[in-house]
């Protein structure tokens, strides 16, 4: 499902990020306005300056340079549309225990804390008055279904995200606020399990493999999905997470399940109707 309304104003937190780019290239292609953050000029990012996207300098490890961005933000002669939080790091790597705790700490800040800081500062921001609810994207990872060894602060801050949507929708019903897995894209964020080594654990077969096959989500795929996901009515995407692999998203019978139950792409406890006591 594709997009291309002119007048629509986009920010991208981490759009020197590869899927940031290609989303800003992308949008910008459709004649939208685009503002994007960078921690470092890359020449991918330059390139993005020299098509039209508005760059903000912003460490997602300083809070100085957060606040300065958001001003920044914030002065831009908009409303945003849609906001995508597109910023990653699955370092440190390894068991919890043989960690630096400092360390883990400043990657749940990167991977959660900082996101909803920079979320927090800028939502007043958003056009209430616009064809369709303003959009908040966010990206989840794995976790969700099993315990992914050694990755735990990047683990544990995308599960935090996934609730975190839920518990926005509910409080503010004038914005859609989702979140996508992915999947295996071939992105600089892999960068940290091959440094990592054996520190990966099996997770570093898995990434090998993946890049000797060459069996990656296409970008492109991504971004079709984020695109549904912004013409999207709230009551069927808000509080959800979504996969970009495994659901039927852009499809009516996804379409009615899902508004027919609003518990479906939660996160919720399972087997709560198995030895419950109070049944007994």
């Amino acid at each position: 499902m594709m997009i291309q309304e002119k007048n629509s104003n986009a920010v991208i937190i981490s759009i020197s990020s590869d899927i940031g780019t290609e989303m800003a290239k992308r949008w910008l292609s459709y004649g939208w306005r685009i503002v994007g953050t960078y921690r470092t000029i890359t020449p991918s990012v330059a390139e993005l300056s020299d098509i039209g996207a508005s760059l903000i300098e912003c460490d997602l490890s300083d809070e100085e340079s957060m606040q300065s961005a958001c001003k920044k933000i914030r002065e831009q002669d908009f409303q945003w549309n849609v906001l995508v939080f597109c910023p990653g790091t699955q370092d440190p790597i390894g068991s919890f225990t043989g960690l630096n705790f400092d360390q883990w700490a400043r990657s749940v800040n990167i991977n959660f804390v900082n996101q909803l800081r920079i979320l927090h500062n800028i939502l007043p921001g958003r056009k209430l008055n616009g064809e369709c609810e303003p959009c908040v994207i966010f990206f989840a990872g794995g976790g969700t279904n099993n315990a992914t060894m050694n990755y735990s602060a990047y683990t544990i801050s995308k599960i935090a995200l996934i609730k975190m949507c839920e518990l926005l929708d509910a409080e503010i019903k004038d914005t859609k606020f989702t979140i996508v897995g992915p999947g295996w894209v071939k992105t600089k964020i892999h960068e940290s399990t091959m440094e990592a080594g054996e520190k990966a654990g099996d997770n570093l077969r898995r990434t090998k493999d993946k890049f000797a096959n060459d069996e990656f989500t296409s970008i492109d795929e991504v971004l079709n999905c984020c695109e549904w996901l912004i013409k999207s009515p709230r009551e069927l995407i808000s509080g959800r997470n979504f996969s970009v692999v495994f659901d039927m998203w852009g499809k009516d019978i996804l379409n009615n399940k899902l508004r027919e139950d609003p518990d479906m792409y939660k996160l919720r406890r399972h087997g709560n109707n198995l030895f419950n006591r109070r049944k007994c």
